[in-house]
C-alpha cells in the first residue's frame, strides 16, 4: 500500500511537470506562429495571449519559478527583435508577470529596467519596475542603486537620483559610494550646505586616503561653488545700483555688498575680472 501510495504521488508529480512543459510548448508553438503574422496588421500581437501573472501562478501547479524563466528568455529574445515597432507597449506587464511569479528573481528587474531606459527611452518606466523590484526585495539595494544611476546619468533628474540614492545607501550592504553618488546629486541641484556636510562625513570616515582624497576635491569643489554663486551675485547688484562692475572683489566689501572677501578651501583667492564680471576658482578641484 504504501509503494502503492508513492507511485501515484510520484506519477501525479510527472503528470504535473508534463502538464507544464507542453503547456509551455503550446504557449510559444503560439507565440511562432503568431509572430508570422504582418506586425502592421495586429500590433503588439506576439502578447497579447499572456494572462497575468497570478493566473499563471496559478496553473503552473507550484512551478512559477520554471515559469518566470521561460517568459523571461523569451522576452529577452522578444525585445531584441527591432523591427516590432510597438514592442514596448506591453513591457511593464511582461516584466510584472514575471515578478508577480518569482518576486525574488533579481535579473528580470534590472533587464526590464535598462530596456526601458536605453530602448523605450521611458525613465519613469525604468523607475516603476526598480521600485517593484525593491518592493518585493527591500534587502537589495541594487534596485534603488539603480534607479539613481539613470536618473542622474541618463535623465538629468537630479532630484530623483538623490532620492534613490538616499534609499540605497540606508539599505545593509550598500556600496560606500552610493553616499558619494547621493552627495554628488546634491551638489548637482545647488544644494550646497547639504552636499557640503555628505562630503564632510564621507571625508571624516573614509578608510583609505584614495577616498579621502576623492572627498577633499568634492569638498573644494562644492566651497568654490557656493563661494562663487554668491560672488556673481554681488558683483551683479554692484552693477545694477552703480551701472558697473567693481574692479576688484575688495571693493565689493568696501562698499557693503559682502562682509568678506572668501577664499578657497586652500586659502587662495578667488579669480576675478573686472572686464566681464566673472569669479572663478584658482585651482581645477581634480588637479590640486
Amino acid at each position: 500500500m504504501v509503494i502503492a501510495s508513492f507511485l501515484r504521488k510520484d506519477f501525479s508529480k510527472r503528470a504535473l511537470t508534463w502538464m507544464l512543459i507542453i503547456s509551455c510548448a503550446v504557449f510559444m508553438g503560439l507565440k511562432l506562429k503568431l509572430d508570422g503574422v504582418a506586425r502592421k496588421k495586429i500590433p503588439g500581437s506576439s502578447i497579447i495571449y499572456i494572462p497575468s501573472g497570478k493566473l499563471l501562478k496559478y496553473i503552473t501547479f507550484g512551478y512559477s519559478s520554471f515559469a518566470a524563466d521561460l517568459i523571461y528568455l523569451w522576452a529577452v529574445q522578444y525585445y531584441g527583435t527591432y523591427e516590432i515597432a510597438d514592442r514596448f507597449k506591453y513591457l511593464d506587464h511582461i516584466f510584472s508577470i514575471i515578478a508577480e511569479l518569482d518576486p525574488r528573481y533579481v535579473d528580470p528587474y534590472e533587464t526590464g529596467a535598462m530596456i526601458a531606459i536605453y530602448e523605450a527611452q521611458d525613465p519613469l518606466l525604468a523607475y516603476k519596475i526598480l521600485d517593484r523590484g525593491l518592493e518585493k526585495n527591500p534587502d537589495q539595494w541594487i534596485f534603488p542603486f539603480d534607479a539613481g544611476h539613470y536618473a542622474q546619468m541618463v535623465a538629468k533628474d537630479f532630484e530623483t537620483a538623490e532620492k534613490y540614492f538616499k534609499k540605497a545607501m540606508n539599505i545593509p550592504g550598500a556600496p560606500e559610494h552610493a553616499k558619494r553618488l547621493y552627495a554628488n546629486a546634491l551638489y548637482k541641484q545647488s544644494d550646497f550646505k547639504s552636499a557640503w556636510e555628505t562630503w564632510l562625513e564621507v571625508y571624516n570616515t573614509a578608510g583609505d586616503d584614495r577616498i579621502k582624497k576623492i572627498a577633499g576635491n568634492h569638498l573644494y569643489q562644492v566651497k568654490a561653488a557656493a563661494d562663487t554663486k554668491a560672488l556673481a551675485d554681488a558683483v551683479g547688484k554692484f552693477k545694477e545700483r552703480h551701472n558697473r562692475l567693481p574692479q576688484s572683489l575688495e571693493e565689493l566689501r568696501e562698499r557693503g555688498f559682502i562682509s568678506a572677501v572668501p577664499k578657497d578651501l586652500d586659502n587662495k583667492n578667488y579669480l576675478y575680472d573686472p572686464q566681464t564680471g566673472i569669479v572663478k576658482a584658482p585651482t581645477i578641484p581634480w588637479k590640486r
